[in-house]
């Protein structure tokens, strides 16, 4: 199982396996470059590292418990399904395997910096489910922007894994037919 890919290394062909986002910006990174466009590069988390991530601890069973207790046209407990599931996910360790390409991959990033270049990351998510022929994704999952340091960034990852379980995700995939575990994210870096 791969747990991280450059954006060099995807492009459309790949929704799959780090979202339409990171496919995108992989694109971008593999034709614009050589035009001349200085495009910044990074990494994204796969799919397949999501779901990994959410094997443990029963994190995905107690997911689909929760979510399918929920009913959408309920505000108030839309909202407390949607929080809890998401402090789920917060706080749920990553697995040693990922933590430790994540870390890797973030230090061949700021290695390419510079030394002692005081650098912020956007952490962005990206659905692999994104802008389907029938329905849109787009927007609803979160990035955070202005990200310093490991540790922020781990976190900055889980809070975009979270994000895939905001109100407006939950309803929206509930409202058009979609199952929520069939939907993955991938954070790019």
């Amino acid at each position: 199982m791969t747990n991280i890919l450059w954006f060099d290394q995807v492009g459309m062909a790949d929704v799959a396996r780090v979202g339409g986002k990171n496919a995108s910006l992989g694109e971008m990174v593999s034709h614009l470059s050589a035009l001349g466009v200085k495009v910044p590069g990074g990494f994204a988390t796969t799919a397949d590292a999501y779901r990994s991530f959410l094997t443990a601890d029963d994190l995905e069973g107690r997911i689909r418990r929760r979510i399918d207790a929920v009913d959408v046209e309920d505000i108030a407990g839309l909202a407390a399904a949607g929080s809890e599931i998401r402090s789920w996910i917060e706080e749920q360790a990553l697995p040693e395997d990922i933590e430790r390409d994540i870390r890797s991959a973030y230090e061949r990033l700021t290695a390419a910096t510079g030394e002692g270049a005081e650098v912020t990351w956007a952490v962005r998510s990206s659905a692999t489910a994104e802008d389907l022929p029938d329905a849109s994704f787009a927007g609803q999952q979160e990035t955070f922007l202005n990200i310093s340091g490991i540790d922020n960034v781990l976190g900055a990852i889980r809070s975009v894994f979270a994000s895939l379980y905001n109100d407006r995700a939950i309803a929206y995939r509930a409202h058009n037919g979609y199952e929520h575990h069939d939907v993955a994210l991938s954070a790019g870096v």
